[in-house]
């Protein structure tokens, strides 16, 4: 089954309103809602808004979110010709007038209110028939890339394609997949329970991803939700829950059972919160991070223990060069990426699995691919995508797709990369059957 992704080269397919219109799930409707502030007679007011956002969307826009929307109907009209929901994203692709496609993404938060909502140009992947293809597409002046894809079937793991598969590279996010194995540990060993809390503090909160960093201090999140957010919606600040509940050390363990090439790249086990203060507070701190060795970077995570001073605006730099980043390599990923896939077929509570498999990160046919674990990562000049997909007979392949850049803007939101993770999975080469 072909699946077209956003920012595809396929043509625009017939019925794609339709098939929004006809989605009557919270995403749909909000999806339907959004679509159609660009094609109704009048732009509403931030007053008529404020009952589909999350409140900190709408303060993002001092001049007034309308201001912006009424910028973008002025692109219009526009034609829905695509639309792809997955979980708890979507992207509409609209056409307009002229013939300009853009593409409309939005992102729900756990209230299913609207946290994020785009519109930029169409984002458009090429097709992969072969690695070349693939190689081709990736291959871009000023960005250094990885990619791995593997296939496991009965214990034995084959590479069906490797590009600098064994380099470290930053990953953003994906260092959350350690904190999930950390965790799966600690429920399997009986030390922590699904249902334990966590407690939300002002030394804990750190920036979005996520939503948690809005709630209240004091607020109590049970473990199981706070781990779903932490994978499925890349929570921040629930993974910084999740590392205080567990300890450092707990995680750094699960960094070398999860088997990771050199696992002092990752020691000491960073949080979210630290990465930002350090890579983006006061004034030295970075480059004394990069100059020291593990013991003075861990005195050095104690001196800025405490409620986060930097602010969302204040991320611009890259900082992944002095070290501010989880390092790890394709293989690394694919490692961790299998050794979860043991842990959820051997947690019966059926969380650990839930859990992993929330959110796949593009469109999938679930009749070819059952079981999809998949995560997400960026930081400024870091982007990464990879995915563990088993078939109906059991067999399982992973893809990896890395990139770094000292220039952000050289690798953008990320659409393209995802996209071309996509390209992969929907190809035929998996298989073995090019499409």
């Amino acid at each position: 089954m072909m699946i077209d992704l956003p920012g595809s080269d396929a043509s625009a397919r017939p019925g794609a309103r339709a098939a929004l219109d006809g989605d009557d799930s919270p995403l749909g409707r909000r999806t339907r809602w959004a679509v159609d502030l660009l094609t109704a007679p009048e732009a509403p007011r931030d007053d008529d808004l404020s009952d589909h956002f999350v409140p900190v969307f709408l303060a993002r826009h001092p001049q007034g979110f309308a201001v912006t929307l009424e910028q973008w109907r002025g692109l219009g009209p526009f034609t829905v010709t695509e639309y792809q929901p997955v979980a708890h994203k979507s992207w509409v692709t609209l056409e307009g007038s002229s013939g300009a496609r853009s593409t409309l993404s939005l992102t729900l938060d756990s209230t299913g209110l609207i946290r994020v909502l785009h519109l930029g140009p169409e984002v458009v992947t090429p097709a992969v028939h072969g690695w070349e293809d693939l190689a081709a597409a990736l291959e871009q002046p000023g960005v250094t890339w990885s990619a791995l894809v593997t296939r496991e079937e009965g214990g034995s793991t084959g590479t069906l394609y490797a590009k600098d598969a064994d380099r470290p590279m930053p990953n953003g996010s994906s260092y959350k997949l350690y904190l999930m194995r950390a965790l799966a540990d600690a429920v399997a060993s009986g030390a922590v329970r699904w249902d334990d809390e966590v407690t939300v503090t002002p030394a804990l909160r750190s920036l979005p991803t996520g939503d948690m960093q809005e709630l209240p201090d004091g607020t109590r999140v049970a473990v199981r939700e706070t781990a779903y957010k932490m994978i499925a919606m890349s929570d921040n600040t629930a993974a910084d829950l999740i590392q205080d509940l567990l300890g450092r050390d707990a995680v750094e363990r699960a960094v070398e059972e999860g088997g990771h090439s050199d696992p002092a790249l990752l020691r000491p086990f960073l949080s979210s919160h630290e990465v930002f203060e350090i890579g983006w507070g006061a004034p030295g701190l970075r480059a004394e991070w990069g100059a020291a060795d593990e013991d003075g970077r861990r005195r050095l995570l104690e001196r800025i223990a405490g409620p986060m001073s930097v602010r969302g605006s204040d991320l611009g730099a890259t900082v992944h060069q002095q070290g501010l980043d989880w390092h790890m390599s394709a293989w690394d990923v694919a490692r961790v990426l299998s050794a979860l896939a043991e842990d959820g077929r051997r947690d019966t509570s059926g969380a650990v699995e839930d859990i992993l498999t929330a959110y796949p990160g593009v469109p999938v046919d679930p009749a070819r691919w059952p079981r999809v674990v998949f995560k997400g990562g960026s930081c400024p000049g870091v982007m990464m995508f990879c995915w563990l997909l088993e078939d109906p007979d059991g067999v399982r392949f992973t893809v990896v797709l890395q990139q770094r850049a000292d220039d952000q803007k050289l690798i953008g939101d990320g659409q393209f990369l995802r996209g071309m993770g996509g390209r992969v999975i929907e190809s035929g080469l998996l298989s073995g059957t090019s499409r």
